[in-house]
């Protein structure tokens, strides 16, 4: 207990360590109150969308009061659907920073209203958002690095590494007691804030947990880092050098190269493209024969086949039948585009295995739900509802039946998708193997450290 309040006084009588420390604990609290301020907006954002779609229903429900053509009710009804943040988005906003989370949608074509909105400014997009992720994927080891590249090198160029070294130490534990206090006091200044966002998100302890476990998991592996290249560095100022390459390799160079060369193997186009594209299709429909429309339509909908046919130039009947082949045009685009989406998504978490500073990245956003998976999910939620309304309407529209109040009543809700956030326990036990693997050469290293001659200290 002596050498511990020893340490921390030792810790603490430095002014670069304190200062470290203060500057951890003041931003990573900046970090979370920015990450509850962008969710607060969100909320706020969606609640103002609800009130605004709300009074337009209202109006046009109050058309529909005396009945009415169901072709104009599919047209002009507008239906809201939304992708409320998660408890632990404010941690980690990922996609939700770059994607819709809420979209109105109608009986027309889908893809065209899924993928006209997917823009954003690459501009504003490329630094990103300060939140907890960021100071933890990024400036957590520049701490760590600040606090332990001089733990041993220190007492090197003192000259206090003999008197220490004729201590009786058991496997070099005094540099673990240093090491591990300083790591208790980056985890201390980290996990205080973050303590009191996941209270007031309403986290579950589960949440708590995870997320507690993968900042410990990634803080020990630059501590673990900082004691190997401390303990065989023959100086503070190449242990700091080295170190500093180290961070700019594996948490930068590599991440940014591999995500690049993802891009390049795994193309995927723009959303716009296809939005466009379904649209080309139905705008072409306009100059074909009805016939040929309802062809491919019943092709895929056999089940109309036998309904009143068309007459006249215009008929809502006619209308629909052409988005919807419209979309059935560029249904293998679509998948395409999907699944190439979710090859690259595939191959990042891979990059986890390998790298310590994307498995923390792809585990946060994947636990917080603010990751790809998640906007498909919610792209998923939006089909599967489009399909509802398609499957409600269509017998008013092709067996030509009255639509009133009661009708417009009974049209389907959209139902919000349910989280699929998750644990990936996959890469927190590659984590825990790196960290445990640099601990152990860590712990050789030390084992086998030896004071310099006078000469090479002076």
């Amino acid at each position: 207990m002596n050498k511990l309040v020893f340490e921390l006084r030792y810790l603490l009588h430095s002014r670069l360590a304190a200062g470290a420390l203060l500057a951890l604990l003041l931003l990573a609290s900046l970090s979370v109150w920015c990450g509850m301020r962008a969710v607060a907006m969100q909320e706020h954002a969606l609640e103002r969308i609800t009130a605004a779609h709300q009074y337009d229903m209202a109006a046009v429900k109050e058309r529909y009061k005396d009945g009415g053509d169901a072709g104009y009710a599919a047209y002009y009804t507008f239906h809201l659907t939304t992708d409320a943040p998660s408890s632990l988005a404010f941690l980690a906003l990922g996609q939700r920073d770059l994607l819709p989370y809420s979209l109105r949608v109608r009986m027309l074509g889908l893809h065209s209203q899924l993928y006209e909105s997917e823009t954003f400014n690459p501009e504003l997009a490329l630094p990103g958002r300060f939140d907890f992720a960021f100071v933890l994927t990024y400036l957590v080891p520049l701490f760590v690095i600040a606090l332990l590249h001089d733990c041993m090198t220190a007492e090197h160029e003192s000259g206090r590494l003999r008197l220490l070294m004729s201590l009786p130490m058991q496997g070099g534990m005094i540099w673990w007691q240093r090491a591990g206090l300083r790591y208790a006091a980056v985890m201390l200044a980290l996990l205080l804030p973050l303590a009191v966002g996941l209270i007031q998100a309403g986290a579950s302890p589960g949440q708590a947990t995870g997320v507690i476990l993968i900042a410990s998991l990634y803080t020990a592996f630059w501590g673990g880092l900082s004691m190997l290249v401390g303990a065989r560095a023959r100086s503070s100022a190449t242990a700091a050098a080295i170190l500093l390459g180290l961070f700019v390799v594996l948490t930068l160079l590599l991440p940014t190269a591999s995500n690049a060369a993802i891009a390049r193997l795994i193309p995927v186009g723009k959303g716009v493209e296809l939005a466009m594209t379904q649209r080309q299709e139905v705008h072409q429909g306009w100059d074909l024969p009805k016939s040929t429309t309802f062809k491919k339509f019943f092709k895929t909908h056999p089940e109309w086949s036998d309904t009143p046919p068309v007459e006249g130039r215009f008929h809502w009947k006619w209308y629909y039948a052409m988005h919807q082949v419209g979309d059935e045009a560029v249904a293998l685009q679509a998948s395409q585009y999907r699944s190439n989406l979710e090859r690259r998504d595939a191959w990042t978490g891979r990059l986890g295995w390998l790298l310590p500073a994307a498995a923390t990245q792809v585990a946060l956003h994947r636990l917080a739900d603010t990751d790809l998976q998640a906007q498909l999910g919610y792209r998923d939620s939006i089909a599967t509802f489009h399909a509802r309304l398609r499957q409600y309407y269509y017998p008013f529209v092709f067996f030509e039946r009255p639509f009133g109040a009661q009708e417009f009543a009974a049209i389907p809700s959209y139902v919000p998708r349910k989280s699929e956030a998750d644990l990936r326990v996959e890469l927190l036990v590659t984590l825990a193997l790196m960290t445990l693997l640099v601990g152990l050469c860590a712990a050789l290293a030390i084992r086998n450290i030896r004071p310099l001659p006078d000469t090479e200290v002076e």
